[in-house]
């Protein structure tokens, strides 16, 4: 099932919403591909959405869901990838002093 949460996301002056699979990321990729997303959209377990896209998804067949929900749905499908842990440098670390 193709989930997508509500646009709340600003961001580079538009506003996105989340979209992701519970089944599996083929599935992901065909739908974004038929509603005309760019594969640059996806990021790690999600397509970035725009605002203006997110009533198109629900016309073909995307199911709207809490953030929440979403989160909760991808996580124990086992789909869910996180960001990569970067432990901050020496020289990244600001000094307060």
């Amino acid at each position: 099932m193709i989930l997508i949460d509500p646009p709340l996301w600003p961001a580079r002056g538009r506003v996105w919403s989340h979209m992701v699979s519970d089944v599996s990321y083929d599935e992901l990729h065909l739908f974004a591909a038929d509603l005309g997303m760019p594969a640059r959209a996806f990021e790690r377990d999600h397509y970035d959405v725009p605002s203006e896209l997110y009533e198109a998804a629900l016309l073909q067949g995307a199911e709207a869901v809490s953030c929440q929900e979403l989160l909760l749905r991808l996580t124990k499908a086992g789909l869910r990838r996180r960001k990569a842990y970067r432990p901050r440098t020496a020289g990244s670390a600001s000094s307060s002093g």
